[in-house]
């Protein structure tokens, strides 16, 4: 399966894939600097074959239409204001029956407390409920396949760092100096029932 994977970062997910699935992936983020970066892992583990990686906007993504069979979204769409451009341009460079599985956090009642992994202030963060994402990228021309609250999960993981200490990966040296603080601001927002986290996976209807 050829697979997209908008908002890269430095490619661990589509390294991922690759390895464990064998998929081709494409990684597009707007990030030079993590583009650089992820092709500079992906050739140190070998996979620059099967794993590449372009800078670009999610909202213009430099793909011809239909390319992919399959497209992730992670921890990327509560930093894009357009949302229903957003979904739109995955659907535009899927397949007809293409997958389209997204993990992001969600509003889930009361504001948030700032600041967060991807926002220093309310003005920056661009946050919908889950009915609303599931609402916009069916919109957009997807029908949903299989919808599911994570927000258990993510509690337990947050309560367990808690107890266990900061996972050995310095996450900081990725995302810089703060992290640690925005991590504990988004585990108290899940823990206070602020913040959700959605996973779910849709499917490219055929354009009539």
């Amino acid at each position: 399966m050829s697979v997209l994977d908008v908002g890269s970062g430095v490619g661990g997910p589509a390294r991922f894939l690759e390895e464990t699935y064998g998929c081709q992936v494409t990684g597009v983020d707007l990030s030079e600097p993590f583009v650089e970066a992820a092709r500079y892992l992906t050739a140190r583990t070998g996979q620059d074959g099967k794993v590449s990686f372009e800078t670009g906007s999610a909202l213009a993504l430099p793909f011809e239409d239909g390319r992919f069979d399959a497209a992730l979204l992670q921890h990327v769409a509560m930093n894009i204001t357009d949302r229903p451009l957003l979904y739109r341009e995955i659907r535009r460079v899927l397949k007809p029956g293409g997958k389209f599985a997204t993990f992001d956090v969600v509003l889930n009642g009361g504001d948030p407390l700032y600041p967060v992994p991807w926002a220093k202030t309310p003005g920056e963060s661009f946050l919908l409920t889950a009915e609303a994402t599931c609402e916009a990228i069916e919109a957009a021309g997807f029908d949903t396949v299989v919808r599911r609250d994570d927000t258990a999960i993510a509690k337990a993981w947050f309560a367990e760092l808690r107890t266990s200490g900061p996972p050995p990966l310095n996450l900081g040296v990725v995302m810089g100096q703060g992290f640690a603080e925005l991590t504990t601001n988004l585990g108290r927002n899940l823990m206070q029932g602020r913040l959700g986290i959605l996973t779910a996976v849709f499917e490219a209807v055929p354009v009539s």
